[in-house]
């Protein structure tokens, strides 16, 4: 197809306009010497070993390689400079020792969630939630919070929309995340962050919590009725479009869908604040504990011995949870409570993630980065380049010249033709 020649200007433009935003940072060290720390990890599938790697080394050593991206991990480092990886890293010219702090889960394995489904943007319909505690990714469908979806029914996904990311702060588009899919149950609003089954059996304090107000779950009343999605004794609005006749008779009666919306979207009820001085107070002395009462429907889900060691075998809930704004904020932090939220710093402070720097050519235009690179060279060899290209410049207008005065379109063609002269010109000069 013909284009003018400020058509190819716009076009280069545009892709120069989103590679800044698709890489924004510097790309130019291993993190390997920051030690284990949380930062995106990506698994080499071409790598006969499956280990981690890093950002940088995702781009500069592996660039060849299909990839994986795992997305966040605690306490993780680098492998690429060790000697787990039979691959040279680009940034290190000594190996280093294998690291045996690194956790190694499925994920490493190219699979994710309960059902060790393997992951394909391509493939995949439905939007995947992480867990918080063991950073594992879990279709929404395995969490009950929608039926499977058919292939057959959604049959042309768009990668461009899917990705196995967390619903977090700036995921305003969970409601219809899944390709045209009806909403899940929980969107992205109702919630802050995700616990799975597995990782709350194991901390004691979140399974004291489970199924309590800020603590939202997915249940039902029995083995053949509909799944709901409650926060202590209410019933969520998704749930409520399913279920109007289990609602509870407050919320039935007096709540519209928006004010029930807003009613959870603030991080502490006035309720919730008076309680957390309370709780400040009482735990001076760290003997009070001030944990809510135990959810009976939390009970009978862990109470059943699971047949599995994946998940709960209960008809009534899988048993995971999903915490609402300000969770850090409302812990209990006794002596029975407190011990197994420090085993886990996460629970009760923000972690940092490690970013790489900005990348302070980012956004340059084509012609800047040559500058910046025709600055760094020899004096001599810049302006040999220099008179090369203006050479070229001369070669190139007076060749298309005649397409000026006959008004023709330039083709592709065309210009593969003019470099083709040109190269065979050189070599016959040579």
């Amino acid at each position: 197809m013909a284009c003018s020649l400020n058509d190819l200007v716009n076009s280069q433009n545009q892709l120069v306009q989103e590679a800044a935003l698709t890489l924004p940072h510097e790309f130019s060290k291993c993190t390997y010497n920051l030690g284990p720390i949380k930062q995106a990890v990506h698994l080499c599938l071409a790598c006969a070993v499956p280990r981690g790697i890093c950002s940088s080394c995702s781009i500069a050593c592996h660039t060849d390689h299909e990839q994986v991206e795992l997305f966040p991990k605690r306490d993780f480092r680098c492998d690429c400079p060790t000697t787990a990886v039979p691959h040279t890293c680009t940034f290190h010219k000594c190996l280093r020792e294998e690291n045996t702090t690194n956790k190694y889960d499925h994920n490493f394995r190219g699979v994710f969630c309960r059902c060790s489904r393997p992951y394909d943007p391509k493939t995949e319909l439905e939007t995947m939630i992480q867990c918080i505690s063991c950073e594992d990714w879990f279709h929404e469908s395995c969490l009950n919070l929608r039926e499977r979806p058919h292939p057959d029914v959604f049959p042309d996904p768009d990668p461009t929309s899917v990705s196995p990311d967390a619903q977090g702060d700036d995921d305003d588009d969970s409601d219809a995340s899944s390709n045209g899919l009806p909403p899940p149950l929980i969107s992205a609003e109702d919630y802050d962050v995700f616990v799975c089954y597995e990782c709350v059996t194991k901390i004691s304090t979140l399974r004291r919590y489970a199924g309590t107000k800020g603590v939202i779950m997915v249940v039902r009343d029995d083995e053949s009725g509909p799944w709901k999605a409650v926060d202590g004794d209410i019933l969520l609005a998704a749930s409520r479009n399913h279920t109007n006749n289990d609602l509870p008779p407050e919320v039935n009666d007096s709540e519209s869908s928006t004010t029930f919306r807003q009613r959870f979207s603030s991080p502490l009820t006035q309720g919730e604040e008076r309680a957390a001085k309370r709780r400040k107070i009482s735990n001076a002395s760290a003997s009070c504990c001030l944990a809510p009462s135990a959810s009976s429907i939390a009970k009978a889900i862990f109470e059943r011995k699971p047949q599995s060691s994946r998940v709960s075998e209960s008809p009534i809930g899988t048993g995971d949870i999903f915490l609402t704004e300000g969770w850090r904020q409302r812990w209990c932090r006794c002596d029975q409570c407190l011990p197994s939220l420090q085993a886990h710093p996460y629970l009760l402070e923000e972690e940092e993630m490690y970013e790489p720097p900005e990348d302070p050519d980012s956004g340059l235009s084509l012609e800047e980065l040559g500058m910046r690179a025709l600055a760094r060279i020899p004096r001599d060899r810049a302006i040999d380049g220099i008179h090369a290209f203006n050479d070229m410049r001369d070669e190139l207008m007076e060749y298309l010249r005649p397409f000026a005065q006959e008004g023709k379109v330039v083709e592709a063609v065309d210009v593969n033709h003019f470099f083709q002269r040109l190269l065979e010109s050189r070599q016959t000069r040579n």
